[in-house]
């Protein structure tokens, strides 16, 4: 039943099943195999949410978390007890559906099941767990006007993970290679971030 899940499916069966909160916990026990790419929908959701200021502070760690267990080699998510505890609103599922309804039907058009190698293989899931660490770190830095373009190209990656589909994860290697290119095309800006950044941590102490 899994293989013929589409994204699209999932928020629907979520919203029918679950009207209004469930534990992530749960909720990311239900998708078994596709729990990463799950798990990483749900962490860029902040990127695309009208939340104040921060939200890649928020997500970018979240994202890589789930490219540091795939580095490892894990086959499911592990969470803190408290982030397995936490609720999901079905109306931020929603939301969040709604505002990308152009993308992700987009994306479920072109995807597809097909070339598992590039999902299961270690090495295959090593690079896609490199490229998340890096991506999530550089989306949790206050760099301007950057939470959507990381969001997109994370978008990817969680409806490739979520659709078991090869080529388009690795269309979303590309994406990342790309951008994480960019990035360093502006290094400048990016070290400014990272003061930014960890003063604001320190801030916290």
């Amino acid at each position: 039943m899994h293989d013929e899940l589409t994204t699209r499916v999932l928020f629907e069966r979520i919203a029918r099943d679950h009207p209004d909160t469930l534990p992530l916990a749960d909720l990311l026990d239900a998708f078994s195999e596709r729990a990463f790419g799950l798990f990483l929908l749900l962490a860029i959701l902040p990127a695309f949410l009208p939340l104040p200021a921060g939200a890649g502070a928020i997500s970018g760690p979240l994202v890589s978390l789930a490219g540091l267990q795939l580095l490892a080699q894990a086959e499911h998510p592990w969470l803190p007890r408290w982030l397995q505890r936490r609720p999901v609103s079905t109306a931020s599922l929603e939301r969040f559906r709604a505002r990308l309804a152009t993308p992700l039907a987009w994306l479920e058009r072109v995807s597809r099941p097909r070339w598992p190698t590039m999902i299961d293989h270690p090495a295959a899931k090593a690079v896609t767990g490199l490229l998340l660490v890096l991506l999530g770190g550089l989306l949790a830095l206050p760099i301007p006007l950057t939470n959507y373009p990381f969001g997109l190209v994370l978008l990817v990656f969680a409806i490739a993970l979520i659709e078991r589909d090869g080529r388009t994860l690795a269309f979303a290697w590309a994406l990342g290679a790309i951008e994480l290119l960019v990035v360093v095309l502006f290094v400048d800006d990016v070290a400014k971030a990272v003061v930014a950044l960890a003063e604001r941590v320190i801030g916290w102490f």
